[in-house]
């Protein structure tokens, strides 16, 4: 599976955001989607989830700013992101879990990243 995301830049603060990554690959079926991001010296962490049923489930940090959605027809996840501040800052990264249909074996994919930058 091969994963592109897009949308990222620079904002101020309380500014809002897009974030897009769009999936291809033959033979998979696509399950969880989410987005995770990572700040300069800092680990990996899970910014939202969503579920191939559509069900969501958000990092504290973002709830009520960021809304994470997909689109199974065009293989597209989603992230808007709204009310941003400075610590929002980071290399976002979209990850898809996704089952190869002939071997039926599941692993993990990651995207490329897409840089946001929160700065007044």
């Amino acid at each position: 599976v091969q994963l592109q995301a897009s949308g990222g830049g620079l904002v101020q603060p309380g500014g809002s955001l897009s974030l897009s990554c769009s999936a291809s690959g033959r033979s998979y079926r696509i399950n969880e989607m989410g987005w995770y991001r990572q700040a300069p010296g800092k680990q990996r962490d899970l910014v939202a989830v969503i579920t191939k049923g559509g069900s969501p489930n958000y990092a504290d940090s973002v709830k009520g700013r960021f809304t994470i959605s997909r689109d199974d027809a065009k293989n597209t996840l989603y992230l808007q992101m709204n009310s941003l501040k400075l610590e929002d800052t980071a290399i976002y990264y979209c990850s898809v879990r996704a089952m190869n249909i002939v071997t039926m074996a599941s692993n993990n994919y990651w995207g490329q990243g897409t840089q946001v930058t929160v700065s007044s």
